[in-house]
């Protein structure tokens, strides 16, 4: 049992004596733990954003550059690049204000507006990471097999052509591994975010209780 807890036990059994000092106690309780989540939403935001950074840094050399570029996609990831980091950017500025507004909040009704808030920042984030993974992966895809196509050889593009079951074939492979691999970048987001929100909930229905 949490500290939390024990205090809302303590508060029942003293109401009587002490009802609007445990009220303030318990209430500060929730303000301090929804501050700290919060502010780990937003370090955990700069640490995934370092991540992939350096990731890209160092996958993204001279070969990698003369491939996309041959593939007709360089500028298109050079594209990608910048609108990635300005709104991954921008979302990591809201979820430092997100931060700074629960830290200096000194009531419970515009706490509970600001935990609200954060969730659909989080919620929004997760959105627009799996929408544009989705969008770019099927960009790529395009550019790679309109490619490859327009290099075959001539007798064996004709067959691809005409043969609708590997169209079929092709387009359900293509469909069910981009599912998957949006699927595994759900569930890592939910891994990543999913508890802290889940406590952020928590904290808005202790919130909740206190203002019956």
């Amino acid at each position: 049992m949490d500290e939390l807890e024990l205090l809302k036990q303590d508060w029942k059994k003293q109401e009587e004596n002490y009802p609007r000092l445990s009220y303030e106690a318990i209430n500060k309780m929730i303000w301090k733990r929804s501050s700290s989540i919060v502010k780990w939403i937003f370090v955990i935001s700069i640490l995934e954003f370092l991540f992939w950074a350096i990731l890209n840094i160092f996958l993204a050399d001279e070969a990698y550059w003369k491939e996309m570029e041959l593939l007709n996609l360089k500028e298109f990831t050079i594209g990608v690049y910048i609108i990635g980091y300005a709104i991954t950017f921008f979302f990591i500025w809201q979820f430092y204000r997100n931060y700074i507004k629960i830290s200096s909040t000194d009531d419970s009704a515009t706490l509970m507006k600001n935990i609200l808030k954060t969730r659909k920042t989080v919620k929004y984030y997760i959105g627009y990471v799996i929408i544009s993974t989705a969008i770019t992966s099927l960009v790529y895809l395009y550019f790679t097999f309109n490619y490859h196509m327009s290099n075959a050889v001539p007798e064996a593009a004709v067959s691809y052509e005409f043969n609708f079951n590997q169209w079929l074939l092709f387009i359900g492979m293509t469909t069910i591994l981009i599912l998957v691999f949006l699927g595994i970048i759900w569930l890592f987001y939910r891994l990543l975010y999913g508890i802290l929100l889940k406590r952020l909930s928590k904290n808005y229905k202790e919130l909740m209780k206190l203002q019956v």
